[in-house]
C-alpha cells in the first residue's frame, strides 16, 4: 500500500467512527475561535470532541454525587468551576508556590544561623572545658 491509500484508510475509519457531538459542529467553533489563517487536521477535529466528551463526563459523575434527583444550576457551577477558572487557579497556584519559596528561604537562613550560632557555642564551651582541664592540673 502506498502512503495515499494509508492515508485514506485512516480517513475512512475516523469518518465511520462513532463521535459524541456532530464533527461539523466541533470543527465550526474551533474555526470560529482559530486564526483564520489555521488549518485543522482531520485527527485534531477527532480527539477535540473526544475530549469535550470527556469533561462532559466528568462534569456527571461529579453532579451524580449530589444526593438530589434534580440537577440545578448551583450545582452544575460548581461542578464546572475546575474548567472555567482554570486561569485564576493556576494564578493561585503560583502565588502558593512562590510563598513557599519564601518560605523555604527564611528556613534556610534560619538553619544557618542555627549552625553559626552552636558553632560559637560549641567553640566556646570547648574553650571552657579546655580552659577548666588546664587549671585542674596545674593545682
Amino acid at each position: 500500500m502506498n502512503e495515499q491509500n494509508i492515508n485514506q484508510n485512516r480517513k475512512q475509519a475516523v469518518e465511520s467512527e462513532k463521535l459524541p457531538f456532530a464533527k461539523n459542529e466541533v470543527y465550526r467553533l474551533m474555526k470560529e475561535n482559530l486564526d483564520d489563517d489555521k488549518m485543522i487536521r482531520d485527527q485534531v477535529k477527532v480527539e477535540m470532541n473526544r475530549f469535550l466528551y470527556s469533561i462532559l463526563v466528568n462534569v456527571c459523575r461529579h453532579l451524580n454525587e449530589y444526593p438530589y434527583t434534580t440537577i440545578e444550576y448551583e450545582m452544575l457551577k460548581e461542578c464546572i468551576y475546575p474548567y472555567t477558572n482554570i486561569e485564576r487557579i493556576n494564578e493561585e497556584k503560583q502565588r502558593i508556590l512562590m510563598h513557599l519559596e519564601a518560605i523555604k528561604a527564611d528556613c534556610d537562613a534560619l538553619a544557618m544561623d542555627v549552625e553559626k550560632s552552636l558553632r560559637l557555642k560549641d567553640t566556646t564551651d570547648e574553650d571552657s572545658i579546655a580552659d577548666f582541664s588546664a587549671n585542674r592540673e596545674g593545682e
